[in-house]
């Protein structure tokens, strides 16, 4: 009955107000309903000039308190967090997702640049071995043409070497691909920071330092702050600050007595730490000394061959110096072109790079487990559970092939035959 006499009520109640404003007849006629009405004929409601699909979807929209409570629910998401720092640690996520952009874009052009320099170098010294070929059997006045063009086209061919082995486009495209996977992954760590944590001004001073060491390791520009391309001594790359704090446990996980560490898991850390120091590491060294020793030899030997070419071309069809200046014109150049080939289409300053890099990411483990041996208090390390777990997934072990490696550490030493990780 109180339905009945609820609907009889709405009725008259929207007849008698204006036509003009037929949303501000509906939405009183919605408040004037009470809690128990379930039900409301949509027929005798099209007189508003709203459709009932979309009228009944606007009543349930007013009136659900869900959709209230939840727009409450996500802003006390925040856990509380001070404003002040959310904007800031917003303001860097800005800043790292534009990072991930720019490297992204910069290490695609560098890529272009090696492939179109490589080409057009090789094309310009073989072009300029055929002429000075064709120009040791000509005479009369296309030779001087020849001899001319080959010359400078060699002398071209040369300065543009010493360019682009100076700056090496495949190791620049390189640092590119490392510095965007590394801004990704920081990436992705702020968003899970303001997702499940309470931010302070401590993470806002972290977070920037970890920023400025990628900036510093993995530079934009050429000039000045381009990384040593050909150096002396190869050290791991090191893209994290040299002082990095030990995140306080939010609550206990597993055995919350010692914070899931014990006497067996700390003596299996150390003998991964030492296997990963005499193996994997001091390996990938060696590896990049030998790729920047090759890449060296390779970036001076062309650029003397192509001006050893030059000089032969231009001799060409003189009588006194006709055969070696034939020889230098023609099968230095040649021999020009495929060290360059092999240089940068086989893209030995990226190898280089690449095993650099690869140092770096067992020294970056190295101290991430020796800084949470170090500390006495177990409540501020890093869970031992955790911590486990996250040294097999990078190693690419199960938790027991990670065990039975610290095992046979501990038995074999450094006579040791297998490497931590299992992939790369």
């Amino acid at each position: 009955m109180e339905t009945l006499k609820s609907s009889s009520l709405l009725k008259p109640s929207m007849s008698s107000s204006s036509s003009s404003f037929p949303q501000n007849r509906v939405t009183r006629a919605a408040i004037n309903i009470p809690q128990r009405v379930t039900s409301i004929s949509l027929p005798e409601l099209r007189t508003s000039g709203f459709d009932g699909l979309e009228l009944q979807s606007s009543i349930e929209k007013r009136l659900s308190p869900i959709s209230i409570n939840t727009g409450f629910k996500r802003f006390e998401n925040n856990n509380g967090a001070d404003p002040l720092v959310m904007s800031k640690i917003r303001a860097i996520l800005d800043a790292v997702a534009d990072r991930v952009e720019m490297h992204n874009n910069i290490g695609d052009q560098r890529t272009h640049w090696n492939s179109l320099l490589l080409n057009s170098i090789n094309a310009i010294i073989l072009a300029a071995a055929t002429m000075a070929g064709i120009a040791s059997m000509s005479a009369g006045a296309p030779v001087a043409a020849l001899k001319f063009s080959s010359t400078s086209m060699y002398l071209a061919a040369t300065g543009m070497l010493s360019i682009v082995n100076k700056i090496q486009p495949s190791q620049l495209a390189e640092e590119q691909r490392n510095a965007a996977r590394l801004f990704k992954q920081l990436q992705n760590q702020i968003q899970t920071m303001i997702c499940i944590e309470n931010p302070t001004a401590v993470d806002v001073k972290e977070l920037m330092e970890k920023v400025l060491a990628l900036d510093k390791a993995y530079p934009l520009p050429l000039l000045n702050v381009m990384l040593e391309k050909f150096p002396e001594t190869v050290e791991p790359a090191v893209w994290w600050p040299t002082e990095q704090r030990r995140r306080q446990p939010k609550g206990p996980v597993g055995n919350k007595d010692f914070n899931g560490w014990n006497g067996k898991l700390e003596e299996e850390m150390r003998e991964i730490v030492k296997v990963m120091r005499i193996k994997d590491r001091e390996d990938y060294l060696k590896l990049a000394t030998k790729a920047v020793k090759l890449n060296k030899i390779l970036a001076v030997t062309a650029p003397v061959l192509t001006g050893l070419a030059a000089v032969g071309s231009a001799f060409v069809g003189s009588p006194a110096h006709g055969g070696w200046a034939v020889m230098l014109g023609v099968v230095g150049g040649a021999l020009a072109s495929v060290v360059n080939a092999f240089e940068h289409g086989g893209q030995v300053g990226m190898v280089f790079e690449m095993y650099r890099s690869n140092a770096g990411f067992f020294k970056l483990m190295e101290e991430s487990i020796e800084s949470n041996l170090r500390e006495d208090d177990l409540e501020r390390r890093e869970n031992g559970e955790v911590f486990e777990t996250k040294m097999c997934l990078q190693l690419g072990r199960s938790l027991s092939q990670l065990r039975d490696l610290a095992a046979a550490s501990a038995s074999k030493g450094i006579d040791i035959d297998e490497f931590a990780s299992k992939l790369f």
